[in-house]
């Protein structure tokens, strides 16, 4: 049985060139074109050409063997320097209501907030050292939450509004919220951070989801010490699953965003896992990456 998906190009420029080496690499692979429109979109270029294609559709990721996993092969060896392309399948992008789940530092923000946090206690370079390691998968990431906590030890509780004032959203964050929520579809925040940064976030943006680690505080002073189960890997990927549940929302229907190596098991659940300016190994397992620091390239994956 044939099955559809979407050819979805973006970056800065997307030339004639380009777009027609994109129609040759589907067709040698198999694929036909139905249609194909170029999204008007305020930051980058994206193109979408929906594609019908025989044999198995079903199998995702890097290194499958399946009919859909050659053409993703031959899309990224035939990747140009600023462009990306990713292959979204149709009934995702077709699905009247979606959830859309992202990691907070470094993907719905800027920055990691741990970071700035340390700045406070001096031990900076410590924490981004073992930030950096975590983020790569070389440490357990509950572990190095723990010893990166600790050196907040004796910070006051203030220091956390300072923090919050800092954080800067990636761009397009706020468009890419607004508009999948006026669209209907559900938008969460999961994040190994911190929820007394996440909550206001949340709530300014209106997100319908959220959820990060306690920090905790007694007699107005961080111990160094979070409250309650650690938001690792694992837990990033169940909630995932209870929110699309809890919204009625098919896992068929679900996009999954983030950089580092504590997002992966969400994006495995997700339909399409997307990687955000990502580390090596994260990109290496994403179905999708952006590589671009506009995070509004997720709605042109989305079909939003």
């Amino acid at each position: 049985m044939p099955s559809t998906f979407a050819a979805v190009s973006y970056g800065r420029s997307l030339s004639p060139e380009i777009l027609e080496q994109l129609r040759t690499v589907l067709a040698d692979g198999g694929a036909r074109v139905l249609s194909e429109h170029r999204r008007q979109d305020p930051a980058f270029e994206a193109y979408v050409m929906d594609v019908e294609l025989d044999g198995d559709a079903a199998s995702t990721g890097a290194g499958d063997d399946t009919a859909l996993g050659r053409v993703r092969a031959a899309l990224a060896a035939a990747a140009v320097d600023g462009v990306d392309t990713a292959v979204v399948p149709a009934p995702l992008r077709g699905a009247e209501r979606k959830l859309i789940i992202m990691d907070v530092d470094s993907t719905l923000i800027q920055q990691e907030v741990i970071e700035l946090l340390a700045a406070h206690a001096g031990t900076e370079a410590l924490v981004a050292e073992v930030t950096a390691a975590a983020m790569r998968g070389e440490l357990d990431f509950a572990q190095s939450l723990h010893s990166r906590v600790a050196t907040l030890a004796g910070l006051p509780e203030s220091v956390l509004a300072e923090v919050g004032a800092k954080v800067k959203l990636s761009l397009g964050a706020e468009r890419l919220v607004r508009e999948a929520k006026a669209a209907g579809h559900v938008v969460a925040a999961v994040s190994g951070g911190f929820s007394q940064i996440l909550a206001p976030l949340a709530a300014e943006l209106q997100l319908d989801f959220a959820l990060a680690n306690d920090l905790e505080i007694v007699d107005g002073v961080l111990t160094g010490k979070v409250v309650g189960d650690v938001v690792d890997r694992a837990a990033k990927a169940t909630a995932l699953r209870r929110w699309a549940g809890e919204s009625g929302i098919d896992l068929a229907h679900t996009i999954a965003i983030g950089d580092g190596a504590n997002d992966l098991d969400m994006m495995a659940v997700a339909a399409l896992g997307v990687a955000f300016n990502a580390k090596p190994a994260v990109r290496a397992a994403a179905d999708a990456q952006i590589n671009l620091p506009q995070l509004d390239v997720a709605l042109a994956l989305a079909g939003i």
